[in-house]
């Protein structure tokens, strides 16, 4: 890669005929297996689901699911947004989570929301860097991994005021 050269990164659409993709790079970055449900949800969210390509080729993820709220509100939920290790600090993730934040913006989407372990000191800094803020702490989340607690990281999304 040259310097100054413009890093070549595209989003596409999660379809059935890539879904493939999702699920390799899902078993490649996380220590969690992600069963059908997870996988309907992230078809079905639309453009909250995106896969990252860097000079073509499939590096990362995001998958959400959007979820109805009390007084029929709608928020969203990162189940997950990953990129393969040898890519990362190259603004994918990046790239990745604005993308679902401009959307949820657009589509008046009040708050976004995930779980990450509570050992996961990379992702709770990278969230944090974007205005999530750790809102509880869940012991026994997780199944099979060490540690098993989770923290819940919300962000208030500006720019859905009502209108006047």
């Amino acid at each position: 890669m040259g310097a100054g050269r413009e890093m070549e990164v595209s989003l596409d659409a999660v379809r059935d005929k890539n879904m493939m993709q999702l699920k390799k790079l899902n078993t490649a970055i996380f220590p969690v297996r992600y069963n059908d449900k997870y996988y309907a949800d992230a078809l079905s969210s639309g453009d909250f689901s995106k896969l990252a390509y860097f000079s073509d080729i499939c590096v990362g993820a995001i998958a959400c699911r959007l979820e109805k709220v009390e007084g029929g509100t709608v928020r969203a939920y990162i189940m997950t947004l990953g990129v393969l290790a040898p890519y990362r600090g190259l603004g994918i993730g990046t790239k990745l989570l604005s993308h679902v934040l401009d959307l949820c913006a657009k589509q008046n989407i009040s708050e976004i929301y995930l779980h990450v372990q509570t050992n996961n000191d990379d992702a709770i800094a990278f969230y944090k860097k974007y205005g999530f803020e750790i809102t509880e702490t869940i012991q026994n989340y997780y199944v099979n991994i060490t540690p098993p607690d989770c923290y819940v990281l919300t962000k208030a999304i500006s720019g859905t005021a009502p209108k006047k």
